[in-house]
């Protein structure tokens, strides 16, 4: 799955994890499906990824595995072969 992921990719969290909020350093938990943005590669077996709210600032920076990551795609791959 780590080869997949790559440095500003969107991503989805697989797996729930506690974090803590980027400002007021509160304890909160990231839930699973929660979207947040690839920062930070760390030799493809872990990534740095930002969680902002609609508004787009920041409210976690967390190191996530790459197995409880999942990269999202906003168009269709083309099969291979295919015309």
């Amino acid at each position: 799955m780590n080869g997949e992921i790559s440095m500003h990719d969107v991503v989805a969290l697989l797996a729930d994890m506690p974090a803590e909020h980027f400002v007021t350093r509160r304890s909160l938990m990231l839930r699973r499906g929660d979207v947040g943005t690839v920062v930070m590669i760390y030799e493809g077996r872990a990534f740095e990824v930002e969680f902002a709210g609609r508004d787009g600032r920041a409210y976690a920076l967390v190191t996530v595995p790459a197995n409880q990551l999942m990269a999202l795609h906003f168009e269709p791959s083309h099969a291979a072969g295919a015309a």
